[in-house]
């Protein structure tokens, strides 16, 4: 069935409906694990009515024809190729030449060619060395999946099950060829990813040929220390684990290496001068090297399942495919602490890497998003402990203390990471290079590109100011400080050309239309900076130092805006929401529902760390429409979502107003939100700069899609809460970038929310 659907979809019904396999005949030339592998996988999955192997041992021929690998044993390649519509070669890279040269006369013009092989740029030399060139219907290949056992006898039809296939197509390549192709790899279990034969060769070189190359080298210095035999028989685990893999084929690997030179000497070069600097650290007692590279490492294993593009880290769920289901319904109480706020994480990182001495910070948000700021500095060399629980050690580096990161600086969902970073890295005498995930690539940066170019910053961007930022280091030139009118109210602009103003000769300044959040302006205070505020202008003057601080990281009360909206419009609800941050500029949500009329009662204010926090205790009341105060806008930006529940709840009209900056977010989220009310059986009027909602209006169910962005799938949570029918909202993964542990909390409070977590492809080397 799983194979039916992918030929639907590719639009290749007419073989389903015939039921013919993807494939007449299969020739798979060498059958050693991988190929004998395959041969296995591919009749298991009836995916060829015949396979046919050749093989230079004949008795392994024989035998995988006795234990019903293959359906045909050929005498000769030229056999094996005649009238097959898929040939694999699964040959030692350094045979490849040789067998293409046999194949090359009998392939049919309508046949699919490709390999197995874990070097790709020999295999294209070869392939122009034998057909003059690349054709439409040759793809290289390589499953990323093996075993330290070899040979026909080693066969696995699961071995790529949950692993990953990576092909390199050309240009020119037939989209019937790849689509076919594709399919016969997913459907034998595997996760299929595209990339260029160049970055193929580069990649495997630091993530399966270097370890391999180690191994092989560790065991054989070791094997001839006077000491072996005590050496190996007292090695602990983490000794045989990782070197395993030197029990691996030497030809095998022979060939590798000398295939993929160019690319593992370039590797390796880079290996030695890290290892001769980590020598030179021990030699001479530097301590604060070697926690630097310990604790990046240490991060970076954590994500290394994230690191096969290349980057430090990668926060990459492109690949998951999370769906919320909720029953109707249901009452929330409870007493309950949402996680750290996330402009307050990514700031205390930013701020405390900067800082001279010793940050340490509590209540972090654990996020994808913080993470990637807090990796980001890791790869600029400010060593970082945790997080641990939330506990966070931040070494400083003062604020002259950064350095090039090695490769560009892969920020994931994080629109504020973003533009905070363009601020900080448009003053450093190093390149730099700002990326992100689909989403973030496709929202607006010349919004901080543009003030910054007018203090001197050289930033390029992608067409329509969209992310990549290319950022231009000058060793000889400062940035110049400016005043700024920013023409939207956005803290992520203000606090961008404040952080770029801390490098900036003269004072820096920026004026905002309306209020927005102001931790930057704290914070950078609570670091003993000096920032001026007068009415709606924010200044600072260059060239000053901060100070390490110890910071307490409030409860975010964008995330609290949920289940504040969702004890609200729940009758029966009684809930406690712990130790949430109350920052003037960011209560707005609570200013407005109280206008709404609900039920919010604020307890125990106090001040922690320069930002007040308090507990809220909130009851179910019955709300009312009410015409949003366009002050109140900016104090609730990221809170509308939520906010468009609780009017959809409300008796009356609420009408929106001066919102145009919700649709340049993670997705428009004016209109995604009516789009998904729509689908439930909930009316609106949508305008350039808002909506309006008629409130009281029937709640149904249906199938919403978030369109990755984390707030619209958690505000439709909460309209479960007053649905009538079951609620499906899809494309939920990026939920954790903001909120980690949402459903197991929402789920304790009394949400009858359900999430199903689907990983195409899991796999690993």
């Amino acid at each position: 069935m799983r194979l039916q659907r992918h030929l639907q979809q590719q639009g290749m019904g007419a073989e389903v409906a015939s039921g013919e396999p993807l494939f007449r005949r299969i020739a798979i030339i060498g059958l050693g694990l991988i190929g004998g592998s395959l041969a296995s996988a591919v009749r298991l999955n009836g995916l060829a009515s015949e396979v046919v192997g050749a093989d230079r041992n004949q008795e392994d021929l024989i035998l995988a024809q006795s234990l019903g690998i293959i359906d045909t044993v050929a005498k000769s390649t030229a056999e094996a190729v005649q009238g097959a519509d898929l040939v694999v070669l699964a040959v030692p890279v350094q045979a490849t030449r040789q067998v293409l040269e046999e194949v090359h006369p009998c392939l049919a013009a309508d046949a699919t060619l490709t390999d197995v092989g874990s070097t790709k740029a020999g295999f294209v030399k070869d392939i122009h060395a034998v057909f003059g060139g690349f054709l439409p219907n040759i793809i290289p290949g390589h499953p990323i999946a093996g075993s330290e056992k070899s040979g026909i006898r080693a066969t696995n039809p699961d071995l790529f099950r949950n692993h990953k296939v990576i092909l390199t197509p050309p240009d020119i390549v037939d989209d019937s060829h790849l689509a076919r192709l594709k399919l016969l790899w997913e459907a034998c279990g595997a996760s299929v990813l595209t990339m260029s034969v160049e970055y193929h060769d580069e990649v495997l070189a630091a993530t399966s040929h270097l370890p391999h190359l180690i191994a092989f080298s560790l065991v054989d210095t070791l094997a001839g220390e006077d000491e072996n035999m005590d050496i190996f028989r007292y090695a602990a685990g983490g000794f045989r684990d990782f070197t395993r893999i030197a029990a691996s084929d030497p030809v095998m690997w022979h060939d590798i290496f000398l295939s993929n030179r160019d690319a593992v000497l370039r590797v390796i070069d880079h290996f030695t001068r890290d290892l001769d600097q980590l020598r030179t650290a021990i030699a001479d007692q530097d301590s604060a090297t070697l926690l630097r590279v310990f604790t990046r490492a240490k991060a970076a294993r954590e994500h290394f399942s994230k690191m096969l593009s290349g980057q430090a880290y990668v926060t990459n769920n492109s690949e998951r495919q999370v769906t919320f289901r909720l029953r109707p319904g249901g009452e929330v109480v409870g007493d309950i602490r949402v996680p750290g706020d996330k402009s307050i994480s990514h700031r205390s990182i930013m701020l405390g890497a900067l800082a001279d001495g010793v940050t340490e910070v509590k209540g972090f948000l654990e996020g994808e998003d913080s993470l990637a700021t807090l990796q980001a500095f890791r790869d600029m060399g400010v060593v970082i402990e945790g997080p641990d629980n939330g506990f966070v050690r931040i070494h400083g580096v003062g604020v002259q203390g950064l350095q090039a990161p090695r490769g560009p600086i892969y920020l994931g969902n994080s629109g504020t990471g973003m533009r905070l970073f363009a601020g900080l890295l448009a003053a450093q005498p190093f390149d730099s290079e700002l990326s992100g995930d689909a989403s973030l690539s496709v929202r607006p940066m010349n919004r901080v590109a543009d003030p910054l170019r007018s203090m001197g910053a050289v930033i390029e961007t992608a067409e329509g100011g969209r992310p990549p930022l290319k950022i231009r280091g000058s060793q000889s030139t400062k940035l110049t400080g400016i005043h700024y009118d920013m023409p939207v109210a956005s803290a992520q602009v203000k606090s961008c050309l404040l952080l770029a103003g801390l490098y900036a000769d003269g004072t820096t300044s920026v004026t905002e239309p309306a209020p927005t959040r102001d931790h930057t302006e704290r914070m950078l205070a609570g670091f003993g900076y000096k920032v001026d505020r007068e009415g709606p202008t924010a200044s600072l003057t260059g060239g000053a130092r901060l100070t390490a601080n110890a910071i307490d990281v409030p409860a975010d009360i964008s995330s609290a805006a949920f289940f504040i909206v969702a004890a609200s419009i729940a009758p029966g609800s009684d809930l406690l929401l712990r130790h949430v941050g109350m920052n003037p500029t960011r209560v707005g949500v609570i200013n407005i529902l109280q206008q709404m009329g609900a039920d919010i009662q604020i307890l125990e204010e106090r001040e922690v760390g320069g930002e007040p926090v308090a507990d809220l205790r909130v009851r179910h009341a019955e709300l009312r429409g009410i015409e949003i105060p366009e002050e109140q806008v900016p104090l609730a930006i990221d809170e509308f979502p939520a906010l468009f529940i609780a009017a959809v709840c409300a008796t009356g009209r609420t009408v929106l107003t001066g919102a145009g900056e919700l649709r340049v977010k993670e997705s428009d989220r004016i209109q995604v939100m009516a789009d998904g009310l729509a689908t439930l059986g909930v009316t609106t009027t949508v305008t350039e700069d808002g909506i309006v909602i008629e409130g009281g209006q029937t709640i149904g169910g249906g199938t919403v899609n978030s369109h990755s962005d984390h707030r619209i799938a958690m505000s439709f949570t909460m309209a479960a809460l007053r649905a009538t029918g079951e609620i499906e909202i899809q494309d939920c993964a990026n939920v954790a970038t903001s909120f980690p542990g949402f459903v197991e909390l929402a789920r304790q409070t009394g949400i009858r929310i359900a999430a199903e977590d689907s990983a195409a492809g899991n796999g690993q080397e």
